[in-house]
């Protein structure tokens, strides 16, 4: 077992390392400058759309653009805001957090392309359902089958065996066991229970309570983390100084901490920071296809948002808060470490309860979100009758995944995830002419609002 664990750590390392990171984040850059910075000048227009009074009334789609937006954020926001945070200054020192703040800047563009080509290329199934995503914009769009089945493939799998199911349960059980004393037996029970009955009524049922607990846990969390910085308030300056700094000096050895290079706060920041919001890997782009909107463009721009909102301000409120307590330098890493920075910057008590039901929300609504793409993925490659047996399997998947051990199953989960970013990817790249053209289109509209066609192209 330790030489199987061994090689899928070299094949993870493989993956993660610098060739899909450049390729993920040099797409972001060229999407970037293709659009004319269009994730910070358009940044405004989206989130006015996002809280807009027009949901979407009247216009084809199964969810409004906000239901579609919770949706996405419900799989992306999870324990990698808490746990992944942490490992990523825990590895790279606080510099690692500048560069998650750039791979989102870029991630932003590259989630505002996906999201307009699932919108553009989606489909009705055989249930009056919307399907898109890279599966349909790979086939419609690039002309290339193979490399469609192929992302399906590995969404399922991430689905399955990876973020969607075993971590996420564990990290509920864990939590509900050590802060509440519940037994990993009725967590188990219950939550099965639960993501069954929400599952089990497909999208509009997933967009629902995803539309009610996100924002809820969203403002939950940071409202703790404002709480930590606010204690800590004399030392904001000061972190928000080392984070800038380290990102370009690295940091030397301290207390617990063992030092870290440039490149080693880019490759931890970067890596921790496109887990996190998922820019380029291809999962939101499933969620934007079921939104009630006639234009993909607008779908674009709301969609982009979940990378700003999951990186740009919960993350950043995670690491600052590592940062201010100076927990970042210790001897704890992971949730642990989090855990520590709530109880020195709130109470020993109180910071324990609620990194842990963070983790609660966060991890619940990942299952449903990953449960909808993996569906999703199943339909395409085996039509709609596979969707009920996928929705029995997954909830047996969850109902297990309180008894796994989890090492090799991180390790898997990791690998399928990296291999769903490479076709994604791929498409984004072949389509950018139509990525680009739509959205010149878009804002080259004339005053009554009509879209005038740019025969431009990239």
């Amino acid at each position: 077992m330790s030489s199987i664990q061994s090689a899928l750590t070299a094949i993870d390392s493989f993956i993660w390392g610098p060739p899909l990171l450049i390729l993920l984040v040099g797409t972001g850059i060229y999407l970037t400058l293709r659009l004319g910075l269009l994730q910070v000048v358009r940044l405004p227009l989206a989130l006015r759309l996002v809280f807009g009074r027009d949901q979407g009334q009247g216009k084809q789609g199964d969810v409004s653009s906000f239901g579609a937006l919770c949706t996405a954020l419900s799989a992306t926001i999870g324990t990698g805001n808490i746990v992944g945070v942490a490992t990523a200054i825990k590895l790279g020192g606080p510099g690692a957090l500048f560069w998650m703040w750039m791979a989102a800047l870029f991630g932003m563009a590259t989630k505002y392309a996906e999201c307009l080509l699932a919108v553009k290329y989606r489909e009705q199934d055989a249930n009056g359902q919307m399907a898109g995503g890279p599966m349909y914009y790979l086939e419609k769009g690039l002309g290339s089958k193979p490399l469609a089945k192929l992302f399906a493939l590995f969404g399922i799998g991430v689905a399955f065996f990876g973020i969607g199911t075993f971590p996420q349960v564990n990290a509920i059980s864990d939590a509900m066991s050590l802060s509440f004393s519940v037994p990993r037996e009725v967590t188990a029970v219950v939550l099965t229970l639960i993501v069954a009955l929400v599952t089990l009524g497909g999208i509009k049922s997933i967009s629902s309570v995803s539309s009610k607990v996100v924002p809820f846990m969203a403002i939950f969390y940071i409202v703790a983390c404002l709480g930590v910085l606010v204690n800590n308030a004399s030392a904001v300056p000061d972190a928000v100084m080392l984070v800038i700094e380290s990102a370009f000096t690295g940091h030397a050895a301290t207390g617990g901490f063992v030092g870290a290079s440039i490149m080693l706060a880019i490759q931890s920041g970067v890596a921790r920071g496109v887990f996190s919001n998922e820019s380029g890997l291809g999962s939101a782009p499933i969620a934007a296809a079921a939104a009630k909107t006639d234009s993909c463009v607008e779908q674009g721009l709301v969609s982009m948002t979940g990378t700003f909102i999951d990186t740009i301000i919960i993350c950043t409120m995670t690491g600052l808060a590592l940062v201010v307590t100076g927990v970042w330098s210790g001897d704890l890493s992971g949730a642990a470490m989090t855990s520590q920075a709530f109880a020195q910057g709130l109470d020993a008590h109180i910071g324990q309860y609620l990194v842990s039901i963070g983790l609660l929300f966060f991890a619940f609504t990942t299952i449903l979100g990953w449960n909808y793409y993996g569906e999703r993925c199943t339909e395409y490659l085996f039509g709609v009758k596979a969707i009920k047996p996928y929705r029995l399997i997954y909830l047996v998947l969850v109902a297990s995944g309180a008894f796994l051990h989890l090492d090799m199953i991180w390790l898997l989960a990791d690998i399928v995830n990296g291999l769903m970013a490479v076709p994604n990817l791929i498409g984004l790249i072949g389509l950018r002419h139509v990525v680009i053209a739509e959205t010149r289109a878009y804002f080259s509209r004339d005053l009554d609002g009509e879209a005038e066609p740019d025969p431009q192209t990239a």
